[in-house]
């Protein structure tokens, strides 16, 4: 696994330790058994967010460049993420882009508006941020938003953790749907066959996370919901 970046690497073992990335019997909101579970809201503490944006940031840059002007991050899971993406951007980059995150009522008075953070003008590109996609009803909501209130380039959408799951079609993952939907490219910072690889007999935080049993779980999960 020599062949797999170190940040990556790195992320995943910060998923574990941080209690973000769990395994065992869990059953999901869509009604399926999965012998693991991702839970983004435990990231908590000021250092595991600074670390967390310093992961995205850096996934961006490599997957879609430094070439825009926003980071948006749909509500409500997406506000502290477009925060701390732009911050680590401007850490680890020194560019300076803009947060925006929309809100799930439109508000009347003050900070008027559904935006939160920057507004939106023409010809703004735009990063779109989220911890996990499983099947894009995020992006459905907050696209037809974001573009109609700018002519705006939505330059890709980065998620933690590709859990490489048929989406709704039921043949490709739900990250491959929305890049075919809307036309924009898609990236995770890592994907479920990564964690597997590198976590497979591997002590992390003083104990071995996925023990052959559990690689076995893994593996017929997938056999069942895996993406083509």
């Amino acid at each position: 696994m020599n062949d797999l970046q170190d940040y990556k690497r790195e992320f995943i073992e910060f998923m574990v330790e941080s209690d973000v990335l769990k395994f065992g019997d869990f059953t999901l909101k869509s009604g399926r058994k999965s012998p693991f579970f991702m839970n983004a809201g435990a990231y908590t503490t000021g250092d595991q967010l600074h670390r967390l944006g310093l992961y995205y940031a850096r996934a961006i840059h490599d997957n879609f460049g430094l070439d825009f002007d926003v980071v948006f991050g749909p509500a409500y899971k997406g506000i502290p993420l477009s925060v701390i993406t732009a911050m680590g951007i401007s850490e680890l980059y020194g560019k300076q882009v803009r947060y925006c995150s929309n809100r799930k009522e439109a508000k009347d008075h003050g900070d008027a508006g559904i935006l939160l953070g920057a507004t939106l003008a023409d010809g703004d590109r735009v990063v779109m941020v989220e911890d996990v996609t499983t099947s894009g009803k995020s992006i459905e909501e907050t696209y037809p938003i974001i573009t109609g209130l700018a002519k705006v380039e939505v330059k890709g959408l980065m998620v933690s953790l590709n859990r490489q799951e048929v989406g709704k079609g039921g043949q490709k993952c739900a990250l491959d749907e929305v890049a075919d939907l809307y036309g924009f490219p898609t990236a995770a910072i890592v994907t479920m066959a990564e964690v597997t690889e590198h976590l497979h007999n591997r002590e992390c935080q003083g104990r071995v996370v996925i023990d052959d049993a559990t690689k076995a779980a893994i593996d017929a999960y997938y056999e069942t919901y895996g993406a083509k």
